[in-house]
């Protein structure tokens, strides 16, 4: 199976206008995306947000059904919140830490899931300790492995970081956890949409995951899985009517279901586009998916590794759609203006976000450029041109 490219291209007007290489900040939505949130929203405008929720009840639970079958899962194992940080924070807030206790991280680990850990390490007496990588640039399972002990409570793996090629080993860290028995919170924001992924190969617990990147759904969305069997043992730090019901008595019951993390508020009309994406990208094929972003992102290295004064920074023994870059004698910032001044759109990634990562390998900040499989050899020789 391929990907039909020219339709992909046709679903994705702004293709015509820019070559949009920042595919790991917000993807362009494709077409039945974006009329699925204009539809809704002009409901709303035509008969309330209230009615047009209970009128379009049926698609809000649809988009639990793509999500579950997007990632192997149960639909009662899905929340949908508002982003991928919300999504992390009620896994990981829920869980009761306290002195001597341990969480594993990577050296890859994403500054939005560091300081809440070491906030509640900071607070409990519990450890954040980082397991060493291997020669590839990638978690060392043997190490992780080694560490997991009584006193681990969590493992956080990013699954593809935010700030480079890297796709980690996640089934075999899934795997270790699986026979220690400690819980694997899967940070999935760049793989979903771009790998395939199914949560019982993994061996994740939970796992957080946004919209806006590879999945090509509405920004403000993001949704968290968490195993079945775990559900009912993590008490969400937030609650409100939707997650819990007030009882007679003046207590409350928590819903046995994944609904728990989220809140009664929600955006309904990109609830419902996030549903279309996970059914986009499920009609695509993410093994197609797959194939055409690490063959389109092996090819910008490769051209990129020929300049000259240009250094490619992705290191790993898989590498995906991410490819991170610096030009020598040029300030990174300025990289990407002169980039975005010539159509072509890509990010930069700083130190702040990965200072595990970063520090070691003293660097400052990268371009980052993430092509999708709407993109074409066009819009490479457009990066590097300009460049």
């Amino acid at each position: 199976m391929s990907v039909d490219v020219a339709r992909a291209r046709a679903d994705t007007p702004g293709t015509e206008s820019v070559a949009h290489l920042n595919n790991a900040g917000a993807a362009l939505p494709p077409a039945p995306v974006l009329d699925a949130v204009i539809e809704h929203l002009r409901l709303e405008a035509e008969i309330g947000g209230y009615e047009a929720a209970a009128d379009r009840a049926d698609r809000v639970e649809h988009t639990y059904d793509a999500i579950a079958r997007l990632i192997g899962a149960r639909p009662d194992e899905i929340a949908v919140v508002e982003n991928a940080t919300r999504a992390w924070d009620m896994a990981f807030y829920s869980l009761k830490l306290q002195a001597g206790d341990r969480i594993l991280t990577t050296n890859a680990e994403y500054a939005s899931n560091y300081i809440p850990m070491r906030q509640v390490a900071d607070r409990t007496g519990a450890a954040v300790v980082v397991v060493p990588d291997d020669e590839h640039g990638q978690v060392d399972v043997e190490r992780l492995t080694s560490m997991l002990d009584e006193r681990v409570k969590l493992v956080s793996l990013v699954h593809v970081p935010s700030q480079g090629g890297l796709v980690q080993p996640a089934a075999a860290v899934g795997a270790a956890c699986r026979a220690a028995g400690v819980p694997l919170l899967l940070d999935a924001c760049q793989s979903i949409g771009q790998l395939p992924i199914d949560v019982d190969e993994i061996g994740c617990d939970m796992l957080s995951a946004t919209g806006r990147k590879f999945l090509r759904g509405p920004r403000g969305t993001g949704f968290l899985y968490v195993r079945r069997g775990l559900i009912e043992a993590l008490e969400p730090p937030l609650l409100d009517l939707q997650a819990a019901e007030w009882q007679p008595d003046g207590s409350y019951v928590i819903r046995p279901d994944a609904r728990r993390f989220e809140n009664w508020e929600t955006n309904v009309a990109t609830k419902i586009g996030l549903g279309v994406a996970a059914d986009y990208a499920l009609g695509v094929g993410l093994e197609a998916i797959r194939d055409r972003v690490r063959a389109l992102a092996g090819d910008l290295r490769a051209r990129l590794t020929e300049r000259p004064g240009v250094t490619v920074h992705d290191r790993g023994e898989e590498l995906g759609a991410i490819v991170t870059f610096t030009v020598e004698g040029r300030p990174t910032a300025e990289v990407v203006a002169a980039l975005r001044a010539a159509g072509v759109n890509t990010s930069l990634s700083p130190a702040t976000y990965a200072r595990l990562d970063f520090g070691p390998r003293g660097l400052t900040d990268v371009v980052r450029a993430s092509p999708h499989y709407y993109n074409d050899l066009d819009d490479l020789d457009r990066l590097l041109d300009a460049l």
